[in-house]
C-alpha cells in the first residue's frame, strides 16, 4: 500500500531529538531556550507584510508556475549584484524559477536528475556531504538513488574531499548535493572547490545541486563565493548546475516559503515541467513581496550584522572551549562536547537548553563510525542577550 522506501526515512533529526528528550523534565526555574532549530526569530522587513496586504485581492488567482517577470527580474538582479556578474548575465525568463522554499526545490531536484538506472548496469548514486541537511538524503531515497556520503569533517576543513571520490562511483552518480556555506559546520567552499565540483559534474554528466540558502549570513567583509561565480570562471554557462537561494535566512522570512532556483535554460525548462505536476506554486502576493525583498540589500546587511553580534557573544562566552571556532557562514555552532546525545540530555535536564546531537545530522561511515557523534549543533537564532544567556548556561553545565 505504501512506498517501501519510506521505511528508510525513519530517523528525522528533530523527531529523534523529541524522542530523546521526552522522558526528561527540563530545569524549571529558568525559561527554556530552543537552540536546536535554525528558525529565524527576527522579523522580516515591515514592507513585506504591507505589500502582501495590498495585493490581497489576488488570493483568488492560481499562482503562475514560473513566477512573475518582476520576481524573476529581482532574483536575477540580486544574483548579478551579489556575485558581481555583468548585467544581463542571467536571463530572467529562461534561467530563474521560484520555489516554495528551498526544501521543495532540493527534494524535487533528485526527481529531476535520477533516472532509476536506465542504461546503467547498477543503481544510480546521489552524492551528498556528511553531515548534511536531511532533505538531501530523503530526496535521494525517494528518487530511487543510493545515497553515498562525502565526509566533511575537521580533517577535510568541513568540506568534502572531491579528489577522494573514486572514478567508478562518479560514473554511477546522477546528482551531487553541496551546501555552501555549510550546515551545520559553517564552512565556506573556496572557488577552486566549486570549480572542481562543476568540472566533475560535466565530466561524468550528473547534476550538481548547490544549496546556498545561507549565502547572505557570513562573517568578515568578503562574502562566500558561489557556484555561479565558479561557473563564470569556467566560461559562464550553467550546464549541469542547479543553484538554490531562499528568503528564509536572508530576510528572516521562513514563513513566506519563498526561494528560487537558477540554472541553464534546459535545466530550468525541465525542472518547471516536473514542477507543473508536483509543486506548490508561490502565490502572487508573496511573489510581489519576495521581489521587493530581493531588490533590497539594506535589510540583509542589518540581519547579517545581528548574526555577527551573536557569534561575537559566543566567542566571549565559550572562548576556545568545545572546539569553538567562528563559523565562516551561517548561524550554527558545531561544538565538540565528547558525546552529543549525552550533552543534549544534560543540557535539557540541567539548563533547559535544547541542542541537536551532531549524530542526528551525520551518517555512519563504512566502519560504522558516526563522525558527528561527539558534536552538538547550536543555533544562534534568538536575540543577543538570549543567546549569551543560553551559551552561559551551556558552558556552566558542560
Amino acid at each position: 500500500m505504501f512506498n517501501a522506501r519510506l521505511d528508510e526515512l525513519n530517523d528525522y533529526p528533530f523527531q529523534r531529538l523529541a524522542d530523546l528528550l521526552a522522558p526528561i523534565s527540563p530545569r524549571a526555574n529558568v525559561p527554556p531556550i530552543v537552540m536546536s532549530v535554525g528558525d529565524p526569530r527576527h522579523q522580516p522587513p515591515a514592507f513585506a507584510a504591507e505589500i502582501i496586504a495590498r495585493a490581497s485581492d489576488r488570493w483568488n488567482e492560481y499562482p503562475p508556475l514560473a513566477g512573475t517577470p518582476e520576481f524573476r527580474a529581482a532574483a536575477a538582479g540580486w544574483l548579478e549584484r551579489r556575485y558581481k556578474l555583468k548585467p544581463g548575465t542571467i536571463d530572467r525568463d529562461t534561467q530563474v524559477t521560484p520555489v516554495a522554499g528551498t526544501r521543495e526545490g532540493l527534494f524535487q531536484a533528485a526527481l529531476l536528475a535520477v533516472s532509476h538506472g536506465e542504461g546503467r548496469a547498477s543503481r544510480p548514486v546521489a552524492l551528498m556531504p556528511n553531515p548534511c541537511y536531511q532533505i538531501y538524503f530523503g530526496a535521494a531515497v525517494m528518487a530511487g538513488a543510493e545515497p553515498r556520503f562525502m565526509a566533511a569533517s575537521k580533517d577535510t576543513g568541513f568540506v568534502p574531499d572531491l579528489e577522494a571520490l573514486p572514478g567508478d562511483l562518479l560514473a554511477r552518480s546522477e546528482i551531487m548535493y553541496l551546501c555552501n556555506p555549510g550546515n551545520p559546520q559553517g564552512a565556506c567552499a573556496p572557488l577552486d572547490h566549486l570549480k572542481r565540483a562543476i568540472e566533475l559534474a560535466r565530466e561524468h554528466d550528473f547534476l550538481l545541486v548547490v544549496d546556498e540558502c545561507y549565502a547572505e549570513i557570513y562573517s568578515g567583509d568578503a562574502p562566500p563565493v558561489g557556484g555561479i561565480e565558479a561557473a563564470a570562471t569556467l566560461g559562464g554557462g550553467l550546464d549541469n548546475l542547479l543553484l538554490f537561494h531562499s528568503l528564509s535566512k536572508r530576510s528572516s522570512a521562513a514563513g513566506m516559503r519563498s526561494g528560487f532556483a537558477v540554472g541553464s535554460p534546459r535545466t530550468i525548462e525541465r525542472f518547471n515541467r516536473l514542477r507543473s505536476f508536483a509543486c506548490a506554486a508561490t502565490p502572487r502576493p508573496v511573489l510581489e513581496a519576495a521581489a521587493a525583498l530581493w531588490n533590497d540589500d539594506a535589510h540583509a546587511a542589518l540581519t547579517r550584522a545581528r548574526y555577527r553580534a551573536k557569534i561575537d557573544a559566543a566567542e566571549r562566552v565559550l572562548g576556545a572551549r568545545y572546539g569553538f571556532y567562528r563559523p565562516r557562514g551561517g548561524f550554527f555552532l558545531w561544538l565538540d562536547v565528547g558525546d552529543g546525545e549525552r550533552a543534549a540530555k544534560k543540557l535539557w535536564a540541567e539548563a533547559a537548553i535544547r541542542a541537536l546531537p551532531g549524530a542526528y545530522l551525520t551518517k555512519p561511515d563504512a566502519r560504522g563510525i558516526n563522525s558527528g557523534a561527539p558534536y552538538i549543533r547550536v543555533a544562534l537564532v534568538d536575540e543577543v542577550d538570549v543567546v549569551e544567556a543560553g551559551l552561559s548556561r551551556l558552558a556552566q553545565v558542560l
